[in-house]
């Protein structure tokens, strides 16, 4: 009976241990299926654009860049927010524009200089 008394013990706090997490408890790891505005757009951007900095993975004058365009686009997969940054700084001019991606709902899908 001991046995069965820890063993329902335990199970219970395995099925229930979620509930102890706290209402807004987030690893990091969920999306939100509510769309984000023009604005919530370009401030991801411009957080993106600064981790690629940090990371060296572009120049650092890209901190001084500004979006200068952002508009839904519709691609092969259904509608994008896309925020357009420009670079005069940057000495080949095929990579003086970048181009960030998110969902409609604020999800990070890419970037690139050809817009596509």
């Amino acid at each position: 009976m001991r046995i069965l008394s820890t063993a329902l013990f335990f199970s219970f706090l395995l099925v229930s241990s979620p509930a102890f997490s706290g209402e807004n408890h987030d690893h990091g790891h969920s999306h939100s299926n509510v769309p984000i505005t023009s604005e919530d757009a370009v401030k991801k951007a411009k957080e993106q654009v600064q981790l690629w900095i940090s990371k060296g993975k572009i120049g650092k004058s890209w901190a001084e860049a500004k979006a200068v365009k952002t508009e839904k686009k519709t691609f092969s997969k259904g509608p994008e927010w896309v925020v357009v940054f420009k670079n005069g700084k940057i000495n080949d001019v095929s990579k003086q524009t970048l181009y960030v991606f998110y969902s409609l709902t604020g999800q990070y899908l890419g970037a690139n200089y050809e817009g596509t």
